[in-house]
């Protein structure tokens, strides 16, 4: 009894009353960006993607493909019906159990990101990664990032739609796309385990010329947490680990700036040779499974030829995780280096090209390391090979996928070759710098920077959507699906209840109802209750500042101060103003209007 009026003494104590709000407020303000729910969310996503991962894993590198390479060397003519046997799998899983052939891998991931706000359709997932194995695991020339980088993606996508309607996590449209960034870094960590290299390799992955900054913390998490779950079952050594150098000279690093001149300028040729051969065949009117069943073919000649005049162990087919070894610790002559690295693209153009089912890091990865290789040996005669070998991994990999950093980042994880790290940044920045914005994946976008400080004096009056077309929250969805204009060009919408302002509905929103339900839903079940507001005469520069804001809608509505609403803006009025200046144009953006012709108020 007495214990518990000391407690209450203690609680009223004017001391605790008076500084407790404030250690409250400064709580507040530490965790201001949610950071608590990423502690619970990512290592979720972690566990999950290593789970998968490590099951991709034990699969196609020790299940299947060390017997199926033993018996390709010692049988060399089963490579070409083999690797034609193992394409066509994948051409009929993707053909028949798949909505989009030609979606899937990386290259769908970073599409969601940009285009689908992070959504990944979860019934193909199972079929894709089993396309996935039978492309990479009989032979075809590609890599496990692929699958692996999907599996997390879908995986982050997935919990999102799982988690959203829990309040406690308070989870909106922008931490889907997180979270999809968050799962691709944990399975690019868990399948090279090399978690920085997951983290930066899934941020710069996106853009050409940037990263995805908003997902640096739930990456970071996640990639950890599903690296040490692989670990748990597989063990925490190196892929890649080959002796490295303890030293460089200044001579080193000149040699390394022209290898990644050399480098840059053959992964721009091979790119937009890959991207012209995978446009040809998207567009070519055969049924997949033949697409991919020639591919398979041309990928197995390959690999035929190149062990015809070089017989031995190194072959360019498979994931190729043991060709590393083979090509740092065992001699081989230039002209074998330099053919391998030949045979090795045209297999990956021959087996992506078509539709291949994974993506090409590993590939690219091999490729310079062979180049580099050749490198020390015929021009710089250098006794450490192994260093120019490391560069020429990076200078591929940054040139060919635009991602520099995870490229220097990988070698050194990945390899062990910590010291090789500054002569591997400057061979692929300039890669990078020569390759230009050539880039294997057709769907990285350049992130173009913009100066508001143009817009500084520029009212939002003088920018806005004049014309503002409402939608009324009674309205069902089919009423409402019927008003849209095919002009539209505008995908959010102001929504009226009896004329108060209740908030906004979206395109993508409606998508997400079933179109059985349209009769029954009215907008006001899909309506976004959060929508700022500001006053016609705020400049452009603060507009975007809200419109960049955390937990807002890309919108904002123009007010007068008795309340009437005068206009719209979003963030593509700000840019066409931007656009409009820096060309010099006395003229003002047109104003078309802010959505399709709905229900006015």
């Amino acid at each position: 009894m007495n214990e518990q009026r000391g407690w209450r003494s203690l609680l009223r104590h004017p001391l605790l009353r008076k500084y407790a709000p404030l250690v409250h407020e400064d709580l507040t303000a530490v965790y201001a960006r949610d950071l608590q729910k990423w502690l619970i969310i990512a290592p979720i996503i972690g566990v999950i993607t290593g789970l998968v991962i490590t099951a991709i894993v034990v699969i196609i590198l020790q299940k299947m493909w060390p017997p199926i390479l033993h018996y390709y060397i010692a049988h060399h003519w089963s490579i070409v019906p083999g690797l034609v046997v193992g394409c066509l799998i994948a051409g009929l899983i993707m053909q028949f159990l798949t909505p989009n052939v030609d979606e899937h891998s990386t290259e769908e991931i970073i599409r969601s990101y940009h285009e689908h706000q992070g959504h990944i359709n979860m019934r193909p997932f199972l079929p894709k990664l089993i396309a996935a194995i039978a492309t990479v695991g009989i032979g075809g020339s590609a890599a496990l990032e692929g699958p692996s980088i999907y599996s997390g993606g879908a995986i982050g996508s997935w919990i999102w739609a799982r988690f959203r309607n829990l309040r406690r996590f308070r989870l909106d449209d922008r931490d889907r796309r997180i979270m999809l960034i968050c799962g691709a870094a944990a399975g690019m960590s868990a399948v090279f385990r090399a978690p920085l290299t997951g983290i930066v390799f899934a941020l710069e992955m996106p853009y050409k010329d940037d990263l995805a900054h908003e997902a640096l913390l739930p990456s970071l998490i996640a990639s950890v947490v599903s690296f040490m779950t692989l670990s748990s079952f597989l063990g925490s050594a190196p892929l890649f680990n080959f002796a490295t150098a303890s030293s460089f000279t200044r001579k080193d690093l000149l040699w390394c700036a022209l290898l990644g001149l050399i480098i840059g300028l053959l992964a721009m040729v091979f790119v937009i040779t890959f991207r012209r051969a995978r446009s040809f065949c998207v567009q070519l009117g055969w049924p997949h499974w033949l697409k991919m069943s020639l591919g398979g073919l041309l990928t197995g000649l390959c690999g035929l030829l190149f062990l015809h005049f070089y017989s031995g162990n190194l072959v360019p087919l498979g994931p190729n995780y043991e060709a590393v070894g083979l090509i740092l610790n065992h001699a081989h002559s230039s002209i074998e280096l330099l053919w391998f690295g030949v045979f090795k693209l045209a297999a990956t153009v021959f087996t992506l090209g078509v539709g291949g089912v994974s993506a090409m890091f590993v590939p690219l990865f091999l490729t310079g390391g062979a180049f580099g290789m050749a490198f020390a040996q015929s021009v710089v005669h250098s006794p450490a090979p192994t260093l120019y070998a490391a560069v020429g991994m990076a200078c591929f990999i940054s040139a060919g996928y635009k991602t520099p950093l995870a490229a220097v980042v990988f070698v050194a994880e990945a390899t062990g070759g910590h010291a090789f790290i500054i002569p591997a940044l400057i061979g692929a920045a300039v890669a990078y710098a020569v390759s230009g914005d050539a880039s294997a994946s057709g769907d990285q976008r350049l992130h173009e920077a913009v100066r508001v400080t143009e817009l500084s004096a520029l009212p939002v009056s003088e920018i806005m959507h004049t014309q503002v077309i409402s939608v009324s929250a009674g309205l069902t969805l089919r009423e409402f699906a019927a008003t849209l204009s095919p002009q539209n060009r505008h995908d959010i919408f102001p929504v009226f209840d009896r004329g108060k302002l209740l908030g906004t509905c979206s395109l993508w929103a409606l998508s997400q109802v079933d179109p059985e339900k349209w009769s029954t839903t009215h907008v006001r079940n899909i309506t976004r209750r959060r929508v700022q507001q500001v006053a016609p005469d705020t400049d452009a520069m603060e507009a975007l500042r809200l419109l960049l804001a955390k937990d807002t809608e890309p919108l904002l509505l123009a007010v007068q101060t008795s309340g009437k609403i005068v206009g719209i803006v979003t963030k593509t009025n700000i840019l066409q103003a931007l656009k409009l200046r820096r060309q010099g144009s006395a003229g003002l953006p047109d104003r078309p209007p802010a959505s399709a012709e709905g229900t006015g108020t």
